[in-house]
């Protein structure tokens, strides 16, 4: 029980691993349009998302599930479907207007070759300005999808 002038309890989301508001409240200061990207073990989404005082407004959304009606025929979980989604969603923005945004990462880490990063690799590539550091984006190959080629083959010639 929260008994006592010490104890603090934390707001709900927070509590339950959602959102991290400090870097919420960071973001929402710069007044730029956010690229909020997410992801599951299965698809990925970005958004770009305008905040306004009554509520935030979704100016552009795409997910992973999109690429099929494009002819994507793998899986949605990886890092090629993930860079193919940050494009996707670069297209939608530079369609309705959006120039620039700021990365939203929500309350995941960024590292160096994961899909959020291929995400925002994608996003850059087709024409957004995000403020960005190029060493965390995945090489070449792993976002074109040639190392899970080369291990499918590899796979098939061990098999033979």
């Amino acid at each position: 029980m929260a008994k006592g002038a010490r104890y603090h309890v934390q707001f709900r989301r927070r509590r339950e691993g959602k959102t991290n508001f400090h870097r919420r409240k960071r973001l929402l200061r710069s007044r730029k349009n956010r690229l909020v990207v997410r992801r599951s073990n299965k698809h990925e989404r970005v958004s770009i998302i305008k905040a306004k005082v009554i509520g935030d407004e979704t100016l552009v959304d795409a997910s992973s599930q999109h690429l099929k009606k494009y002819g994507w025929k793998g899986a949605t979980g990886n890092v090629p479907s993930a860079y193919l989604t940050g494009y996707l969603a670069g297209k939608y923005a530079k369609a309705v207007g959006v120039k620039d945004a700021i990365l939203d990462i929500g309350v995941n880490t960024c590292r160096k070759d994961t899909r959020i990063s291929a995400m925002l690799a994608g996003a850059i590539h087709a024409g957004l300005k995000i403020p960005h550091d190029k060493s965390i984006f995945p090489l070449e190959d792993r976002y074109t999808g040639k190392t899970i080629a080369d291990f499918a083959a590899a796979l098939k010639k061990k098999s033979a």
